[in-house]
């Protein structure tokens, strides 16, 4: 029966449907009422095929991030243009949208297991576990989890595996890229971090402008660009190199609106 339909990682998809619908209705607010979400390059959503699709982000929080982009893809596919309005949106939302997400931070409680079902793909991280440093072999299962994933639908992964700012993109993204050969949609987030505590549960502050920027795809040459070469791509695309850097007198991390702007214009072409 259609009702028992379950995707290739054996989730129920009237099931994940409906934690998608409850859980927008009760986040919505978090990007319409107590904060404002300001969206650029939703109209790159609407023209994405169905599937083997790999969103590149910027990491500010475990959960919030993930849930704006969701929004906003569901919202753009439904015909809004840069907007979120009218949540009738997430009544049929897209089931085939997966994200990347440590399998540690998605066994961490209920809540993150409920989450899970919506679309996780938990991996082992490699370098980091439980707050210690770690160097620990890649899964194989963990990769072609990701291309399963790639197959049926649209994946999420922020590259650099922390919501630090200005880390490393981690290479595991490019050899992803390199074998799976999706086409690869650059977001950049800011104000989350700023909004919600790191977790992205609780709303730490408010009236904050929120913003998620979508690019156009990367011009990445599967056969004959290099690991580096795609690191390097995905590092200016997400505005993570040393560049897009600056330290005011406290020590905090701000960016060059003249610069950013002027980088964002180059990658829209």
């Amino acid at each position: 029966m259609a009702i028992f339909k379950r995707n290739p990682f054996g989730h129920i998809l009237y099931i994940k449907k409906w934690i998608i619908r409850i859980f927008g209705i009760i986040s919505h607010g978090r990007y319409r009422r107590f904060n404002d979400l300001k969206i650029e390059g939703s109209e790159i959503i609407r023209d994405l095929p169905h599937n083997n699709v790999l969103f590149v982000a910027n990491h500010q929080t475990y959960f919030a991030d993930v849930a704006a982009m969701l929004h906003v893809f569901n919202a753009s596919l439904k015909g809004r243009v840069d907007s979120i309005k009218n949540i009738g949106y997430i009544w049929h939302p897209k089931l085939n949208i997966y994200y990347v997400a440590a399998s540690e931070t998605m066994k961490s409680g209920l809540l993150p297991k409920i989450f899970a079902y919506i679309g996780s793909i938990s991996i082992q991280r490699t370098w980091r576990s439980e707050g210690k440093d770690v160097n620990r072999q890649v899964k194989m299962s963990d990769i072609s989890n990701i291309g399963i994933a790639l197959d049926d639908g649209w994946v999420i992964t922020f590259p650099q595996g922390t919501t630090t700012p200005f880390k490393p993109i981690r290479k595991g993204t490019a050899h992803i890229i390199k074998t799976y050969k999706p086409i690869v949609i650059p977001i950049v987030i800011d104000g989350f971090r700023r909004s919600f505590d790191k977790k992205g549960l609780l709303i730490k502050k408010r009236g904050i402008l929120q913003s998620m920027v979508i690019k156009k795809p990367l011009d990445i040459d599967y056969e004959s660009d290099t690991i580096d070469s795609i690191v390097s791509q995905i590092e200016m695309a997400i505005e993570q190199h040393p560049s897009f850097l600056k330290v005011d007198s406290k020590d905090e991390y701000l960016k060059s609106e003249e610069k950013l702007n002027k980088k964002r214009k180059f990658w829209k072409g």
